[in-house]
């Protein structure tokens, strides 16, 4: 879930070389860990989270300035425990060797594909949530069989000393090893020539990381953000969506890369809309100032850049509707009321970035084809939610529609489905991991041909033109015919 980069300033720089280096060395010493081992550090891992859940409640908490303890157990903690779970369950199928076809050309031999460890995986961490994307990767690469190294954000420095002081605990520093700091580290972090790279972040810094990661031939995963699109079908209630896509903009206050960034509503619903999610927002957040299940803003510079839309928006003609049911002030406060903006056009700064706050324009739209047209004109999206009863027409937009994930008539739940891959797609990232798909990404699919004793090479090996040569030429034209083009 990416975050709208930050900078800062950090002069004391960890000697990341020599920690890879070790990594390397333990990975070359052990280069198939096996399955015991692999299920022993996703124990340990598990055990560390279960030891210090309070902890890491307190300290999401603290960065954020608040954050409701139940954002940080449903949104970080909850789905860690999963993943552990669910690679536990099927490590063992995952690490088989898989039996492939054996065309004629190599008869006879056994062809199978076997999943070995990338080696040593690089994995930098955004502020929005610290845990979850930090060990999430991890639990994959851990599983794969890999060592990591991790870069924790400066603007979540709580939530980041506390996620070192756990992996020490835990794991040696050339198993998993957890590095803080400023800018100045995660550049340097990202230019290290590590067999892997996660970055979960903005498209902006991403493609920073990119070029940086092409210079040692790093593969990469980005995890980046972009505009998600929500899209109410007219015979949807209106109460339902606005409950549905209210909590996903609601929760973290909207500082998550899926988190729903405009709705598009049929035009003579959306004064409906506006008032149902009004209501629904009101019932959610009866008070947000003193209200300890409302998420502040991450940092003073990220609340002034919300604030700089809003005002940009209002400036040029848009309607400001802001949801503070007792009409509380928020000065001295990282607090931002939850805010539609009403009349947004493609010059407000709304609509050109990714919002990654408490902020939800509304789209007016005359027929799906125009919604569906209206998001295709845009790069594509992590998240796409649409809502709709009707499964053909829901079946219909998937098809047309091009997201790094989607939900029917929900928001950001597939993102906690373990058995399902989470990534972008073009603008909004490349690769992805979750699910058997994360074991593959940090693992290298080596394709292997075993021969007996029986040497077939020989037979048709030159002088070409021998018998055996021509046999198989002839069964090839027998297999291979061309094919009628209807």
């Amino acid at each position: 879930m990416s975050a709208p980069h930050l900078t800062s300033v950090e002069s004391d720089l960890p000697d990341l070389e020599s920690l890879l280096l070790a990594q390397k060395k333990a990975a070359l010493a052990d280069p198939m860990p096996d399955h015991a081992t692999r299920i022993r550090r996703l124990d340990k891992l598990q055990n560390v989270i279960l030891d210090n859940r309070a902890r890491m409640i307190a300290a999401a908490s603290k960065d954020f300035s608040n954050r409701a303890a139940a954002e940080t157990e449903l949104g970080e903690i909850l789905p860690l425990l999963d993943g552990i779970g669910y690679y536990r369950k099927r490590l063992g199928k995952f690490m088989k060797p898989q039996r492939r076809h054996a065309s004629l050309t190599v008869m006879p031999a056994r062809v199978e594909v076997r999943y070995q460890p990338v080696g040593v995986v690089g994995i930098v961490v955004p502020w929005n949530f610290p845990f979850f994307l930090g060990l999430s990767p991890l639990i994959g690469a851990l599983a794969a069989g890999n060592r990591a190294m991790i870069k924790t954000s400066e603007f979540a420095p709580a939530s980041g000393d506390l996620l070192k002081e756990m992996m020490a605990e835990i794991f040696t520093e050339d198993e998993v090893t957890v590095v803080t700091g400023g800018v100045e580290v995660a550049t340097e972090f990202t230019k290290l020539p590590f067999d892997h790279l996660v970055f979960t972040g903005s498209t902006q810094v991403g493609k920073i990381v990119m070029k940086a990661a092409a210079d040692n031939l790093t593969p990469v995963t980005l995890e980046l953000g972009g505009k998600s699109p929500a899209i109410i079908h007219e015979d949807f209630p209106l109460d339902e969506a606005a409950s549905r896509i209210g909590f996903g903009k609601g929760f973290n206050a909207g500082q998550i890369c899926v988190s729903p960034d405009y709705v598009l509503c049929p035009r003579d619903k959306v004064n409906a809309f506006t008032a149902a999610y009004q209501d629904a927002m009101t019932k959610a957040y009866p008070s947000l100032r003193n209200n300890d299940d409302y998420t502040g803003i991450i940092t003073d510079r990220q609340q002034a850049r919300l604030e700089g839309y809003l005002k940009d928006a209002e400036e040029k003609g848009a309607e400001i509707i802001r949801i503070n049911p007792q009409g509380e002030a928020f000065d001295g406060t990282r607090k931002m009321p939850l805010t539609l903006v009403l009349g947004a056009t493609d010059d407000m700064l709304v609509m050109q970035e990714e919002i990654f706050g408490p902020i939800l324009p509304v789209i007016p739209y005359d027929t799906l084809d125009d919604a569906l047209a209206f998001v295709h004109a845009r790069p594509r999206p992590l998240a796409l939610y649409y809502f709709d009863w009707n499964k053909g027409r829901a079946d219909d937009v998937l098809a047309r529609t091009h997201s790094g994930g989607a939900c029917i008539n929900d928001t950001l739940s597939h993102v906690g489905s373990d058995d399902i891959p989470f990534g972008g797609v073009g603008p909004s990232g490349m690769g992805h991991y979750h699910g058997e798909e994360g074991f593959r990404t940090f693992s290298k699919a080596k394709g292997v041909v075993r021969k007996g004793k029986f040497n077939s090479t020989a037979m048709v090996a030159p002088p070409w033109g021998n018998f055996m040569y021509k046999q198989l030429m002839l069964l090839q034209k027998m297999r291979f015919r061309k094919r009628k083009i209807s």
